[in-house]
């Protein structure tokens, strides 16, 4: 891929970011908004489609519901067509959110403070237990949807609650977005504008104060169990090297290593690939994994 091609995704992204920046309401006084989408009718497009089945129950094989966690600008929908039905026609129990919402901006989620959008998901897997009858879930998050769990398992009593992990291309450590957001001070007033309009975007800045907070005293809790899957082709959260976890019962893992011409960038990591799919399943239910090859895109 040209240099310039691969620029222009967190190029797009920070043009993007700071687009809603410029539109949004502030939300210093109201960091958690009212969905645009009511509860119900997003239940409804997702239970059509498998998930977000409250009367489902897991099975034997599959003990614990799945919680999808979706990325910044995603939604509860879109960013699990793929991986969503992948994993309830392998027999689990799945369910997916919304978070991070911003007043007045509709379709892009995950724009909110990250605690806050923590305690959002702490409420979600609550829910999701007493539905299922369960006493654990594990989580399966894109993007941010990887690494803002991981607040609420250390900060929020999570870890009591989750049993895995799975980040795909998760910000563990920040993003400089291929060096973009070092330009930011280049530009006086952008990076206040960010924090003040969108902070959901400015605590994934490698270096902020929400991610020096988090890994502080390690980057895992005990009693969960990490599991990271990377591609070196990501242009968002770069380097890429970046999101990969330290600590006992962490597994980093990737794609490359697993299929060499895997070509997946950071969306389709989270969208469309299935060799990540396979992976994420042995990451589930490692009794059973299978080896994650090239041929994996078709099992």
């Amino acid at each position: 891929m040209l240099p310039w091609k691969r620029a222009f995704g967190p190029l797009a992204a920070l043009l993007l970011a700071v687009s809603v920046a410029t539109t949004a309401p502030a939300v210093a006084t109201t960091p958690t908004a009212t969905p645009t989408v009511s509860p119900t009718a997003v239940t409804a497009a997702a239970a059509s489609s498998g998930w977000n089945n409250y009367s489902c129950k897991p099975s034997t094989a599959h003990p614990r519901p799945v919680v999808l966690v979706h990325g910044t600008f995603g939604n509860s929908v879109d960013n699990w067509l793929g991986l969503a039905p992948y994993l309830v026609n392998r027999g689990y129990c799945v369910f997916s959110l919304d978070y991070g919402q911003l007043p007045g901006v509709p379709f892009f989620n995950g724009l909110g403070p990250i605690d806050k959008s923590a305690e959002q998901l702490s409420a979600y897997v609550d829910r999701v237990l007493a539905a299922t009858g369960t006493s654990k879930v594990d989580i399966v998050g894109h993007s941010q949807g990887g690494m803002m769990p991981r607040h609420y398992l250390k900060f929020l009593g999570g870890a009591a609650k989750v049993n895995a992990l799975v980040g795909l291309a998760p910000d563990n450590h920040g993003t400089t977005l291929l060096g973009l957001t070092k330009l930011l001070p280049h530009f006086p007033g952008a990076e206040d504008l960010l924090t003040e309009k969108t902070p959901g975007l400015a605590d994934q800045i490698a270096g902020s104060a929400f991610l020096t907070k988090l890994n502080a005293g390690g980057d895992t809790v005990p009693g969960v169990k990490y599991t990271v899957i990377a591609t070196r082709y990501d242009q968002v959260v770069t380097p890429y090297r970046s999101q990969f976890l330290s600590g006992p019962d962490v597994r980093n893992v990737t794609l490359q290593d697993l299929c060499a011409v895997n070509i997946s960038e950071h969306l389709a990591i989270g969208l469309i690939d299935r060799i990540a799919f396979h992976d994420v399943t042995n990451a589930l239910d490692p009794g059973r994994a299978t080896p994650t090859t090239c041929a994996s895109v078709i099992g």
